[in-house]
């Protein structure tokens, strides 16, 4: 029988393990930013959650990803100081790739490389790192690219892509998460022709290359099936785009953007699909929802009225970060000034808005990372504060919260948090521009 029990046991572990799941790219597993993990706690306890670990990290705004054991993060040690927000200045330093122990956040190997800011905003890198087949990729904010062995951090292959693509920087640097499809690694890169490019992920080698802008904006390429047909989306501030994903070949394309939205080239949060519906939000011109016919064409299904950034003259969804999400026929995101906001997904119309999630009242880029998970919502806002709640039509009903980090980044006038935190083995992993914390939120 004492056999038997412990056979049980052991079982029961192991089937527990088997069921943790990674996030070891952009919004987790299936990069759609829904944490699928069970057994995860209904509200904090009295005495705070359990804190595993915290390590020591330098700067930056890169999210941590979580692969077989390990953790990736991405930061920068700056040599002077970090000019004005607004300001592209030429500041020396050195970015860095990070793997820790996920076990215990204990650092197995590090690789950095001298990288001479020429970017607003310039604490850090942006783009959260890559696992894919036992390899990890990196972008940094100056365009540096690398393919490392995950496990010991040999570099497969590297590249320049500033100087390879012969580009202009956007102002706010490298900041389009990349995305694996298959052999492919396709990066928003820049230049003309060369928006969007596909590399062939072992090797490093060009495979396609397409469009051209001024700037080609921060949007996350993204894959959606649309009319039975995979579409490679490429969102860049003078246009929305679907490209084949295997040749590049533009499938369709739709204008959208002012003045202000192309001169600022502020195209960041990443593209959602309902269906047949693709949504897009901007901090400038607001909202645009696209329907697609059979065909796999669009047509605006509708699109905000705004005219600004400010409160009183934003009627839908500004958003500036965060990701919107799409459920049960509406739309939650964080607006220009804070607003957490819930439109009508079939018209764009509001239906409510509240600060209490982001920063308690109107701040400009007030900011919160929405991620869901069972019949809840977690929310990390800029303050460092991780919050439990539930959201729909009828408003937002906060359940819980606690703060796991202290905000520290500066650039925007205040002290804020602005990284997405990844949810992995019943935890969360959050960072500043001074550590990263793993806290268990398992039952």
């Amino acid at each position: 029988m004492h056999i038997r029990l412990v056979a049980l046991a052991f079982l029961s572990l192991t089937a527990s393990a088997a069921f943790a799941d990674d996030w070891p790219q952009w919004l987790g597993p299936k990069r759609d930013g829904v944490w699928r993990e069970t057994g995860i706690i209904e509200k904090f306890p009295k005495d705070g959650p359990k804190v595993r670990w915290r390590t020591p990290i330098n700067a930056g705004y890169s999210g941590p990803t979580v692969a077989n054991g390990k953790v990736y993060v991405t930061d920068r040690i700056r040599n002077g100081d970090i000019p004005k927000a607004k300001k592209k200045s030429k500041v020396p330093g050195t970015e860095r790739v990070v793997c820790l122990n996920e076990a215990d956040g204990k650092e197995i190997w590090k690789y950095e490389y001298p990288c001479e800011y020429q970017i607003s905003y310039g604490s850090g890198p942006r783009c959260s790192p890559i696992v894919d087949s036992g390899k990890l990729y990196t972008l940094g904010a100056m365009g540096h690219l690398f393919c490392f062995d995950a496990d010991t951090g040999k570099i497969h292959w590297s590249k320049d892509l500033l100087k390879e693509y012969k580009m202009t920087i956007g102002q706010w640097g490298f900041a389009g998460h990349p995305l694996i499809d298959g052999d492919r690694l396709i990066c928003l890169v820049g230049g003309k022709g060369s928006v969007a490019v596909a590399f062939d992920k072992n090797t490093g080698k060009e495979l396609w290359k397409n469009l051209s802008a001024t700037e080609p904006g921060y949007a996350p390429p993204m894959i959606y099936e649309i009319a039975g047909k995979r579409n490679l989306i490429i969102w860049h501030p003078e246009g929305i785009y679907g490209l084949e994903p295997q040749s590049g070949k533009v499938l369709w394309s739709q204008n959208y953007g002012s003045h202000n939205y192309i001169k600022a080239g502020l195209t960041v949060p990443t593209p959602r699909q309902d269906g047949s519906k693709l949504f897009f939000t901007a901090f400038y011109d607001g909202p645009i929802m696209l329907q697609f016919n059979d065909a796999g064409q669009p047509k605006i299904l509708w699109q905000g009225k705004g005219t600004g950034e400010l409160p009183e003259r934003t009627d839908g969804l500004h958003s500036i970060m965060p990701t919107p999400i799409i459920k049960d026929g509406h739309i939650y995101g964080v607006c220009s000034y804070g607003e957490l906001r819930c439109l009508d997904e079939a018209t764009g119309k509001r239906i409510w808005e509240t600060y209490k999630a982001t920063t308690g009242k109107s701040v400009r880029w007030g900011n919160a990372f929405i991620t869901p998970q069972a019949d809840r919502y977690w929310l990390f806002n800029e303050l460092g504060d991780l919050i439990i709640a539930k959201m729909s039509p009828k408003g937002y009903e906060e359940i819980d919260r606690v703060n796991i980090l202290a905000p520290t980044n500066t650039m925007a006038g205040r002290k804020v948090v602005w990284s997405h935190p990844a949810f992995a083995n019943r935890c969360v992993y959050a960072r500043n521009d001074k550590e990263i914390v793993c806290i268990s939120l398992a039952k």
